[in-house]
């Protein structure tokens, strides 16, 4: 059949019927047609040719034309016509132009139908692909509701009704089985494009998925009155949600669990029966801590914010409990918290005190050539080294029950010439290393550290410009128990990321690597260090000031929240 006698009615209601049925602009329907009778005809009329198809949207009606680029010399005849021949179509044509010719109509051919059918399938589903990705890429963080298609080893899919998703067998909760035709709920959490189509990846055990099954069910977390802070998840075990209400006359832990728990009890049911701990979440990191540790009794807390780690200290009999099956609870706080904690009982935290006691009182001894009763009291002071004694104000060591102040004067020049022995003996092997005394002009670096840096082939302020900030204070590689620990060159040092990379900037400035930045940005940041460090000063003074009920002091990095839970 000749394609320009083909019923034009048809044209358009195959178009309409496959946008209709996959969902896409009937443009692209249409499109999609014109290049498939555009790739037939040029079968019939050569391949070089370059023949164009045109479906008016309204009526139907097609029209075959070939292109033609007007040239001074023609190189290829098939798409090019020189300027004299152009003229005859069009007088005003110039070169540069190109020149549509009307193409008479043609037979279709069994392979050419077949071609332009392959086309077509193309386009259509390379637009139905688009399609999917557009809808789905904006419900990312979205619960999906969808059936089963079909399980293939372990990893099952999912029919979106416009789409296909997987749940993948990690991302399902364990001991959870589906057959084709179940209704299944799951998280959307990525959405891919690849070539064989978009890739839509659904998840049963991620943390936000029950974060937003509570919000289907609680409606004060769906209008934001309360909020889900953090979630962590022991898929089909245990999780623990931490939330916080915006409203004070309204409780979040009453409103997640509902009357007669009736709303968490719809998520536990949905999550096959998996455990849930809702407990409030609190800006202050101890109480957050305590309360993320339930059921277990807290004693203390002691933070240390440079290591990023938290001791918590709990009675003998609920270490058990604290801990976990398997370690189960202190994990789930620990992701909850993003803190690395630590637990100890009542009686391990004692003998690790008194075992730093006894450390203490015997560098004392060594290092100040006093007996063990002066040792002690010093210790027992607060006294962590011999430089906080030998550069501590007279009336603290004066003020010391047992020590008169000619004693405590004694004391302290014994601290400043023990002091002053250790940095000849480093100066002196540091020389022996060959560390060049320019490093003294790094804001930062003391003897010891440069005799560390020595050790390590760091002698020079260029050999310091070229390290990076893990090469100071070491890095840790991997997670959990599988965690491995690389040492850095000023490990013992107490050293930050950030003051080690400000040591390794002012090399680099010193050397002449990189310029140095404005005296104003320098005066600016100087100011708010300087804030910085009188805003802690005045948080110790206060902590100082703090003591328990049995009238001791509280420990260094201990809360009052911490310490009265």
């Amino acid at each position: 059949m000749a394609v320009v006698s083909a019923n034009r009615l048809e044209l358009l209601q195959i178009a309409d019927a496959v946008a209709r049925e996959k969902v896409i602009d009937r443009q692209i329907v249409i499109e999609a047609m014109e290049e498939a009778i555009a790739k037939a005809a040029r079968s019939r009329y050569g391949a070089e040719t370059d023949v164009h198809a045109e479906i008016d949207p309204r009526t139907g009606a097609l029209r075959l034309s070939r292109h033609l680029l007007v040239v001074d010399e023609i190189e290829n005849d098939a798409r090019e016509i020189d300027l004299n021949a152009a003229r005859r179509h069009n007088p005003a044509a110039q070169v540069g132009d190109v020149i549509s010719d009307t193409l008479p109509p043609f037979d279709f051919g069994r392979v050419a139908a077949q071609s332009a059918k392959q086309v077509i399938v193309q386009k259509v589903r390379d637009a139905e692909r688009a399609r999917q990705f557009d809808e789905y890429k904006d419900r990312i963080g979205e619960i999906i509701n969808g059936t089963v298609k079909r399980v293939e080893y372990g990893n099952v899919i999912v029919d979106l009704g416009r789409g296909e998703g997987i749940v993948r067998r990690d991302e399902t909760i364990p001991r959870e089985t589906f057959r084709p035709g179940d209704r299944i709920r799951s998280y959307l959490f990525d959405v891919r494009s690849e070539v064989r189509g978009p890739q839509i990846f659904l998840s049963r055990s991620h943390p936000q998925f029950m974060a937003k099954l509570f919000g289907q069910e609680v409606p004060e977390i769906y209008d934001g009155i309360v909020e889900v802070k953090a979630v962590a998840r022991d898929p089909g075990s245990r999780a623990k949600i931490a939330v916080i209400s915006r409203d004070s006359s309204i409780d979040p832990v009453g409103a997640c669990v509902g009357m007669r728990g009736s709303r968490v009890q719809a998520v536990v049911g949905e999550l096959q029966g998996e455990k849930i701990d809702i407990i409030p979440w609190s800006q202050d990191q101890a109480t957050f801590i305590v309360n993320a540790l339930q059921p277990a009794e807290v004693v203390k807390v002691v933070l240390d914010e440079e290591a990023d780690r938290i001791e918590v200290v709990v009675p003998d009999d609920q270490l058990s409990l604290a801990i976990g099956r398997r370690g189960q609870n202190v994990r789930l706080a620990s992701q909850l918290t993003g803190w690395d904690i630590d637990i100890l009982t009542e009686a391990e935290e004692s003998e690790r005190r008194q075992k730093e006691f006894v450390e203490r009182t015997n560098a004392f001894m060594e290092a100040l050539d006093v007996d063990e009763t002066v040792g002690q009291l010093l210790a027992a002071e607060g006294f962590r080294s011999v430089e906080e004694i030998a550069y501590a104000e007279p009336n603290d060591l004066g003020s010391i029950q047992g020590l008169d102040e000619e004693t405590s004067a004694e004391i302290q020049a014994r601290a400043q010439d023990y002091l002053a022995r250790i940095e000849a003996e480093n100066d002196a092997r540091r020389i022996e290393l060959g560390v060049a005394d320019e490093l003294r002009d790094i804001d930062g670096i003391t003897t010891p550290m440069m005799v560390a840096l020595g050790e390590n082939e760091v002698r020079t302020v260029e050999d310091l410009a070229g390290c990076a900030t893990d090469d100071l204070v070491g890095y840790t590689e991997g997670r959990g128990a599988e965690a491995v620990r690389h040492a850095g060159y000023l490990d013992g040092f107490e050293l930050s990321r950030a003051e080690a990379e400000a040591m390794i900037m002012a090399a680099r400035v010193h050397a002449g690597w990189i310029e140095a930045p404005p005296a104003e940005e320098a005066a600016e940041d100087g100011e708010g260090q300087e804030s910085e460090g009188d805003g802690e000063a005045e948080g110790e003074e206060a902590a100082d000031g703090e003591t328990a009920e049995d009238g001791t002091a509280p420990a260094e990095g201990e809360t009052a929240e911490g310490r009265t839970a």
